[in-house]
């Protein structure tokens, strides 16, 4: 079938709205027509070789539509469900079968590799030539995106789609972190630095957790602001002030978590400074691939000080998405305040505008 799809040619190129054929299901996989997708971080450094996906491809990790077709011995969906797409994992590697899919032991082949895992090969092709896909197990900015029954979730019709797209990545990986990741218990006190899609998800999810203590860190008054609105009842300005010194004054010594969610290093650094004894360090920004961060090993031997990878939030998407989407139905998952919509002709605009922080998520509608 002719799909309509924002290829990215090469190395920093624009994504260009393409014609392009997507072929038959294989067994196990699901076609949906997408109906919006989130634009995440790692969308943006992928397109820009961060991270080494084989170009020329269509990226999209963040999507939400209706299932059109389902591929031989699917038994999850069927067409005409509501579903939003998240990552993919193997599901029969040790991680998968403890139910830690976001650190399946072939996450690189199901998620970065753009093809399928079984042998290489891509749904879409061009004049006949191959185009890579299933990045992150669907390539959804596309009008139509071939995904795994692994990694469909079902939606409930509460929920608008332009709205649950971003669930799929960004949102479950921000909320999950705090919630089932470091499960910050209620009265503890936990730091995020970087208030944008991960870390305002975060700010919630401590609101959820009955956190008493919830500091944004970020230099952009505005995000300051909205995490302030969200539920943070601190908020350091890191151009104005040294931002270790004001989270431990803030939290009387310490905070009892912290999340890194920029990427950077200087930054990691200043979240494990700024934790108690038997703090732990969330790490979930991702910077380029080689990246090395100095961490002062007295600080964490003799603090009993956790530094921890996070990836998706430790999520089980089947079980972690609905509950996320029950919080929003109940108004504790208010996540429409970080959104942006825009049209699907206009994705380059939106990656420019979240690149350039004039907005928190930006989410495409396909319609």
């Amino acid at each position: 079938m002719r799909i309509t799809a924002a290829v990215t040619e090469a190395k920093g190129a624009p994504f260009l709205l393409t014609e392009l054929d997507s072929g038959e299901l294989r067994p196990g996989e699901v076609r949906v027509r997408i109906a919006a997708a989130g634009i995440c971080h790692t969308d943006l450094i992928c397109r820009d070789q961060w991270l080494p996906v084989p170009l020329p491809a269509v990226l999209g990790h963040e999507g939400a539509g209706i299932v059109e077709e389902v591929g031989p011995a699917v038994t999850k969906v069927v067409p005409g469900d509501r579903v939003g797409l998240t990552f993919d994992s193997c599901g029969s590697c040790n991680a998968c079968r403890i139910a830690k899919p976001s650190y399946c032991h072939h996450f690189w082949e199901h998620n970065f590799a753009a093809s399928r895992p079984a042998d290489g090969s891509t749904v879409l092709h061009r004049d006949g030539q191959p185009v890579h896909a299933h990045f992150f197990g669907q390539s959804s900015f596309a009008t139509y995106a071939v995904a795994t029954e692994r990694n469909v979730v079902k939606l409930p019709d509460e929920i608008a789609l332009d709205v649950a797209a971003p669930f799929g990545c960004g949102l479950q990986t921000g909320a999950g972190a705090v919630l089932t990741s470091l499960a910050a218990p209620a009265g503890s006190s936990l730091v995020v630095f970087g208030t944008g899609t991960v870390g305002l998800a975060a700010v919630l999810a401590g609101v959820i957790a009955g956190c008493a203590t919830i500091v944004g860190v970020d230099v952009n008054p505005a995000r300051l602001s909205l995490a302030r609105e969200l539920g943070a009842t601190h908020v350091v300005n890191a151009a104005e002030q040294d931002a270790v010194e004001a989270v431990r004054a803030i939290t009387g010594g310490g905070a009892d978590f912290a999340l890194e969610t920029t990427g950077s290093p200087a930054v990691l650094r200043n979240c494990v400074d700024c934790t108690a004894p038997l703090g732990v360090t969330g790490v979930i920004g991702a910077p380029a691939l080689g990246t090395e961060v100095s961490l002062d090993v007295t600080t964490i031997l003799t603090g009993g000080r956790v530094v921890r990878g996070i990836v998706e939030g430790d999520s089980v998407p089947d079980v972690f998405l609905p509950r996320l989407a029950e919080l929003h139905r109940q108004g504790r998952f208010p996540v429409e305040a970080l959104l942006t919509f825009y049209d699907f002709d206009q994705i380059e605009q939106a990656a420019r505008d979240a690149e350039a922080g004039r907005t928190i998520k930006a989410v495409l509608r396909m319609s």
